[in-house]
C-alpha cells in the first residue's frame, strides 16, 4: 500500500477546525443531559470562576436552544461535550443536528421562518448575504469586547461586520474556533543535521531556500493538484503574500474587487509565490511539476530518505496526510510563515473559522453568545483537540498537546488576521477563475495575463 492510499479523504470546505465549529440543520437529536460534563467543575486549569459567574446570571430552565451548522460525527461529539456546560449553567436544553448541506439548508430555513436560534457559518460570505436580507440579528456591544479580548481583535470585528437590510453596519457574530494557514512544515532532524535554523523573517526564509540549493538539496515540496479544485493551494500562497507585502486594507479592497484583480500589487504578490514555485532549483521539476502534483502527495517528500525536500507550506490540517506513525513535534514540526523584516506589516496570519450568529432572536440565544465570551467555553474545546482560538483570556495550558498550543501561540501573536480570500470572493471567481489562473501562472503564463483574465471574468458577472 502506498503512502497516498493510507491518507484520509479530504474536503476543502471542511478544512481543519472550521468544519468542527458548528451544529447542523437536519435530523434533530435528543436534548443534552446536564449531567454529562467531560471535565469536572472545579478541577483542572479551566476558568471555573468565570463559568460560575455566568451561571449565576443566566437561568433559562425549561427553555430550549436550537442550533445549526456543519458538524457531524466526532465533531458533533465534541460539541455535545461543550453544550452540556451551557445546559448545566442555564438549565436550557440544547437541540442540534448535523448536515453537510448546511449552506442550502440555512437559506431555506431562514426564508421559511423556521431557522434555529443559532447558526454557525464556516465562511462569512453567506452570513453577510443573509444579514443584508434581514435574516441575522446584529449583536449590540460585542464589537468592543472582541476588539479587547481577541488577538488582532479589530480584524475579527471587521470580518463579522456586515451591512443590514437598511444599509447600517453591525456586528453579526462571534468567531469561535480558527484554522491557521500561515505555517511551514519541516523535519527537525534534517534541519539539525544540515545546521539550519528556523527562519524568523521572509528574508531569512528566502536566504535559507538559496542555501539549501547551494548545499545540493531541494528546498521545497509544493503541489497544487486537487482534482476538480486544482489550483487552490496556490491561492493560499498568494493570499499569504498579499498580507506580507501590503497593508490589510489593500487585501480587503482586493477581496471586494474595489481594487482590480490585475492591480500591480496583486501581480507582485503572485510573483512572490512564483519566486518559490516556478524555480526548478527550489522545487523538483519547477512549475509544471508543481501543477501536476496533488497537494496531499507533495508533503510526503519531507519523509522520504533521503528527503526530497526540507520545507512545505500548508495549513494546520496537513497532518491528516502525513504517513502513518509520524509523530508531531518530534518527526515533524512547523514554524510561522514569516513576514518581511523590511516591511512594517506586523505578524499577519491567514486562516478560516466558524462564525456563530443569531438567526432567531431570543434571550436564550443571546445568552449563548455570552457563554462563548467566557474563557471556559474555549478551554473545554481546546482540551478536546482540533481547536484553536484567538481568545486572549483562554488558558493555553488547556490545549490538548504541544502542537495545538504552538499553533494557538501563532494565532494569539497575530497582529492581523484575514480570512481565506478565495472563500470570500464570488464563487465564480474565488473557486473557479482564481484557481484556474494559478494553474496557468504556475505553468508559465505571466502574472499580468492571468490576473487580467480574472478581472475580465469579474467584470462579466457584475
Amino acid at each position: 500500500m502506498t503512502y497516498a492510499s493510507k491518507l484520509l479523504p479530504f474536503a476543502r470546505r471542511h478544512d481543519a477546525v472550521a468544519a468542527c465549529l458548528a451544529t447542523a440543520l437536519v435530523l434533530p437529536t435528543a436534548a443534552l443531559a446536564d449531567s454529562h460534563l467531560l471535565f469536572p467543575i472545579g478541577e483542572g486549569p479551566f476558568d471555573w470562576a468565570g463559568y460560575e459567574a455566568f451561571a449565576a446570571e443566566n437561568d433559562f430552565t425549561g427553555e430550549t436552544l436550537t442550533m445549526t451548522g456543519v458538524g457531524t460525527g466526532d465533531d458533533a461529539a465534541r460539541l455535545r461535550n461543550l453544550y452540556a456546560y451551557f445546559t448545566h449553567a442555564t438549565g436550557a436544553e440544547v437541540q442540534y443536528s448535523g448536515s453537510e448541506s448546511f449552506e442550502q439548508d440555512i437559506v431555506i430555513a431562514t426564508r421559511a421562518g423556521s431557522a434555529p436560534h443559532i447558526a454557525t457559518f464556516p465562511q462569512p460570505g453567506l452570513a453577510r448575504d443573509l444579514a443584508a436580507q434581514g435574516f441575522l440579528t446584529p449583536i449590540d456591544g460585542l464589537s468592543d469586547w472582541v476588539a479587547e479580548n481577541y488577538a488582532a481583535g479589530s480584524s475579527w470585528v471587521d470580518l463579522a461586520t456586515f451591512a443590514g437590510p437598511e444599509g447600517d453596519a453591525g456586528l453579526y457574530g462571534l468567531f469561535y474556533g480558527v484554522d491557521v494557514k500561515s505555517l511551514v512544515w519541516y523535519v527537525p532532524e534534517a534541519f539539525e543535521e544540515a545546521g539550519y535554523a528556523v527562519p524568523r523573517s521572509m528574508e531569512d526564509l528566502k536566504a535559507l531556500t538559496e542555501q539549501i540549493v547551494a548545499d545540493g538539496g531541494t528546498p521545497w515540496c509544493i503541489g497544487i493538484g486537487s482534482a476538480a479544485a486544482t489550483g487552490w493551494p496556490a491561492t493560499d500562497w498568494v493570499e499569504d503574500m498579499m498580507l506580507r507585502t501590503q497593508p490589510p486594507e489593500v487585501y480587503d479592497a482586493w477581496v471586494a474587487n474595489d481594487m482590480p484583480f490585475d492591480d500591480p500589487r496583486v501581480v507582485a504578490a503572485i510573483e512572490e509565490y512564483g519566486w518559490f514555485a516556478r524555480n526548478p532549483d527550489f522545487v523538483e521539476g519547477g512549475g509544471r511539476t508543481v501543477a501536476a502534483t496533488d497537494f496531499r502527495d507533495s508533503v510526503l517528500g519531507l519523509f522520504s530518505f533521503p528527503p526530497d525536500c526540507l520545507l512545505h507550506r500548508q495549513a494546520s490540517f496537513i497532518p491528516n496526510f502525513f504517513p502513518e506513525g509520524v509523530e508531531l513535534g518530534t518527526d515533524v514540526d512547523f514554524f510561522y510563515f514569516p513576514a518581511y523584516a523590511g516591511k512594517d506589516l506586523g505578524r499577519p496570519v491567514l486562516g478560516s473559522g466558524g462564525l456563530v450568529t443569531i438567526t432567531r432572536d431570543a434571550p436564550v440565544a443571546r445568552a449563548f453568545i455570552e457563554f462563548l465570551k467566557t474563557p471556559v467555553a474555549h478551554e473545554i474545546f481546546m482540551a478536546q483537540g482540533n481547536f484553536l482560538t484567538p481568545h486572549l483570556g483562554a488558558n493555553d495550558a488547556t490545549y490538548a498537546n504541544e502542537t495545538q498550543r504552538a499553533m494557538g501561540q501563532i494565532l494569539t501573536d497575530a497582529t492581523t488576521f484575514r480570512f481565506d480570500a478565495s472563500d470570500l470572493m464570488p464563487g465564480e471567481i474565488g473557486t473557479s477563475a482564481f484557481w484556474n489562473a494559478m494553474v496557468e501562472y504556475t505553468t508559465g503564463t505571466p502574472a499580468e495575463e492571468v490576473t487580467r483574465a480574472v478581472q475580465d471574468r469579474w467584470d462579466s458577472i457584475r
